[in-house]
């Protein structure tokens, strides 16, 4: 990875634009739904100020965290942060009930990287 240029632009497409952003709202970064016999992990908040991300990784339980994909900034819209039904899914399914603890780490654009460490109570969705 390489560091990108810091440049406000207005349209929150930089680190130096969506960190404080993401710094205010870090509960939000994860939520856990039990739906149709599973455990949903959802980063739909990261995945909506992902310009200004290099990448994200998410851990289970205590896992290493790993990549899961973010879906292309579409810098050709005015809301460049929107989620398109092609960009796909921004959860996933785990055993019911399975999913305790999740760790989020953010590197951002600029390379540096925050953590957030939730427990299953504080990210169940009711």
């Amino acid at each position: 990875m390489t560091a990108e240029p810091q440049v406000a632009s207005g349209r929150f497409l930089t680190a130096l634009e969506v960190k404080p952003i993401l710094n205010a709202t870090k509960g939000n970064w994860v939520a856990v739904r039990e739906y149709a016999g599973q455990d949903l992990v959802y980063v739909t908040h990261v995945w909506a100020w992902r310009c200004g991300l290099a990448q994200l990784k998410v851990g289970i339980n205590g896992a290493t965290p790993e990549v899961w994909p973010l879906p292309e900034c579409h810098t050709n819209l005015p809301a460049a942060n929107s989620v398109l039904p092609e960009d796909g899914d921004p959860y996933r399914g785990f055993p019911l009930r399975s999913v305790q603890q999740i760790e989020i780490q953010l590197t951002y654009d600029d390379l540096s990287v925050e953590t957030g460490r939730f427990n299953r109570r504080g990210a169940l969705i009711p």
